[in-house]
């Protein structure tokens, strides 16, 4: 089995953001892979209005998914989810979408239409640039609050400014409607509400409920290697 993170918005550098957990695969003989996401700066192509958007995304995704024919779970976090409702989307390989505060969309939904049509007050967006951003000030207590130290004064270094168009593209497919699929909803979420995990989670086959917050893979990390080999 191998695994393949894919990070949510506003970040960049995924081998980090999954670094605590996928180390904890590999003692177990799991490999994983983090692919970069174009859309938030990570090609070489800046985020912007002429930037890389959501088929960037997708396509990355999907190579990583093609590069492998091992049995494959796809780990999704956040945005992460709109990418893979349609990067795996029949890839043979993949076995498994587990979904760690995630958006589910159907065929034809983006994920603007998850919200309430008004930026939430942890963004920053820049419409002159066609991008938006975390606010770095509240960075720790919406999305870091269980996480330690460490990782909180680390994590600043890993945000990235994504391309806003992102938010009104609309997926081609979705693999949860092909695939077994596993909703992580984590509870002390501060950024994505419990009551909204609560609602994408019921288009999942099965749903698991963690003390955490959004990024229980480095503030819990055993947990999510269990519940990945469980898998």
């Amino acid at each position: 089995m191998r695994v393949v993170f894919v990070h949510g918005a506003c970040v960049r550098d995924g081998s980090w953001w999954w670094h605590r957990t996928a180390e904890l695969l590999r003692e177990r003989g799991v490999l994983s892979v983090a692919p970069a996401l174009p859309s938030c700066g990570e090609a070489n192509l800046p985020a912007g209005t002429e930037g890389p958007g959501l088929s960037e995304d997708v396509a990355a995704v999907r190579q990583a998914l093609l590069d492998g024919d091992e049995s494959t779970v796809v780990v999704a976090h956040s945005y992460g989810g709109i990418v893979t409702a349609e990067a795996a989307a029949g890839v043979g390989s993949v076995r498994h979408l587990l979904l760690v505060s995630s958006y589910l969309p159907d065929v034809g939904q983006s994920l603007s239409e998850f919200g309430d049509g008004s930026p939430a007050a942890f963004l920053d967006v820049d419409p002159d640039a066609g991008t938006f951003g975390v606010r770095p000030e509240l960075l720790v207590d919406t999305f870091l609050q269980d996480c330690g130290p460490d990782v909180q004064a680390q994590a600043a270094d890993h945000l990235a400014r994504q391309s806003v168009k992102v938010t009104g593209q609309r997926v081609g497919a979705a693999a949860w409607q092909q695939l077994p699929s596993t909703y992580l909803v984590c509870t002390q979420d501060r950024g994505t509400p419990p009551r909204l995990q609560r609602e994408f989670a019921r288009r999942a086959d099965s749903v698991v409920e963690i003390d955490a917050g959004h990024h229980p893979f480095l503030s819990q990390p055993t947990a999510i290697r269990d519940l990945l080999l469980g898998l």
